[in-house]
């Protein structure tokens, strides 16, 4: 930020110097001026005198016409080099009142319009953070200044979950929905917030939130998750075990969540054969890992504008879907060409995956200042099957906007 501020104080100094350099010059025309007058007086002081001299005899009418020819030799001689003064119609006072309102008025409009604050933000995620606390500040930060990016209010109210702020996280995904749309694993996200910041007290709001989210998609991971842990919670443990079974069913076998759930499904089965009742066993269509092969390169006229170092982001993101990326990438511009797979193993995210959404873009990014969000070249593809198993090429050939 110091340099950013040197910067702008040398261009602040360039635009003073056309202010002042005109009244400086309009000074020394001054002092020119001055001497110019003084040498006149002069002049006449010496002609008047050799007119008196002459008039008392003193001087022939011929010393008289040298004398009065030699002071308007001296006066020509004093004089010589002094340039006709051009009067300022704006005067003194005003260039000077410029010069003084310049520098406050700039620093008010750029403090008002500016991005000094965006500045700031693209420094601070060049670095990683050093607490949950301090990545909860900077998302803060970036969503007060970009209020209407719907993947930063996205990730923060992630975070507020993450550190139990449910009630902030709530509001969060409300404005994140009303940016984005009521995508379904939005309107999950909402009502699990909500479900939490009313102290675990089922509601019509949050009936009818998971209801629109499974009625547009029936795998909406976050939505059965929650309705499971509603149906424990109410000892309705057939229905939790239901649901979790059908969220088991999406995630990979790999996933560290299925462990937990598993043990979820165990004590509500006790539970539910302690209660004299028995567990019904349906049979769930397990899903299926996507993974498509994307080479990934530079276009010609772009390899002299970029540094080997520059971060390049490669990702896939649901074209009808949150906006976070459902898999990612980060590699450097020394790196390409390069081919990289993004799978369900790549997701940001255990209940953002790519086979759970059946069209996604893919985009690559080159960002000098190592931000995901934003940088300087992009690449997008065309929208594509989340199945595809034909590799992709991308080329990076655009400015990113």
């Amino acid at each position: 930020m110091i340099d950013f501020w040197l910067a702008a104080g040398l261009l602040l100094l360039i635009a003073l110097s056309f202010l002042l350099i005109p009244v400086l010059r309009e000074r020394r025309a001054q002092r020119e001026e001055d001497r110019t007058a003084l040498n006149v007086a002069l002049y006449e002081e010496r002609v008047a005198e050799l007119h008196s001299q002459q008039q008392e005899g003193v001087l022939s009418v011929e010393q008289m016409d040298s004398g009065r020819a030699e002071a308007a030799r001296e006066l020509l001689a004093d004089t010589e080099g002094s340039s006709e003064v051009r009067s300022s119609r704006l005067g003194k006072p005003l260039p000077l009142l410029a010069a003084l309102l310049v520098p406050i008025l700039g620093l008010g409009l750029y403090l008002h319009f500016g991005a000094s604050d965006k500045v700031e933000l693209t420094r601070e995620f060049a670095q990683a953070p050093q607490s949950m606390e301090e990545m909860t500040q900077r998302l803060e930060r970036a969503v007060a200044a970009q209020p209407d990016s719907a993947e930063g209010l996205y990730f923060l109210g992630r975070t507020y979950m993450a550190q139990e702020r449910s009630a902030e996280a709530a509001k969060i995904f409300e404005r994140t929905v009303a940016l984005a749309g009521r995508q379904p694993e939005l309107l999950g996200q909402w009502a699990q917030a909500q479900y939490f910041a009313d102290n675990k007290q089922w509601s019509d709001k949050v009936q009818g939130l998971t209801d629109e989210a499974l009625k547009a998609d029936p795998n909406e991971v976050t939505s059965l998750g929650l309705l499971g842990i509603a149906a424990f919670e109410g000892g309705r443990f057939q229905e939790a075990i239901d649901y979790w079974k059908r969220l088991q069913a999406q995630l990979p076998p790999d996933d560290n969540s299925r462990a937990a759930l598993q043990g979820g499904i165990d004590r509500a089965s006790e539970k539910l054969l302690a209660s004299g009742g028995k567990v019904v066993t349906e049979p769930v269509v397990k899903a299926k890992g996507a993974l498509i092969k994307v080479r990934v390169d530079l276009a010609p006229e772009l390899k002299a504008k970029v540094q080997p170092g520059d971060s390049v982001f490669i990702f896939a993101r649901a074209t009808q879907g949150p906006p976070a990326p459902l898999a990612a990438k980060r590699l450097t511009v020394a790196d390409l060409p390069a081919t990289v797979e993004l799978g369900d193993a790549d997701a940001m995210m255990p209940q953002l995956k790519l086979s759970n959404f059946p069209e996604v873009q893919l985009v690559a990014r080159v960002s000098r200042a190592g931000q995901p969000t934003a940088g300087e070249w992009v690449g997008r593809s065309q929208p594509l099957a989340s199945s595809t198993t034909a590799a992709q090429q991308l080329t990076i050939d655009s400015p990113d906007q």
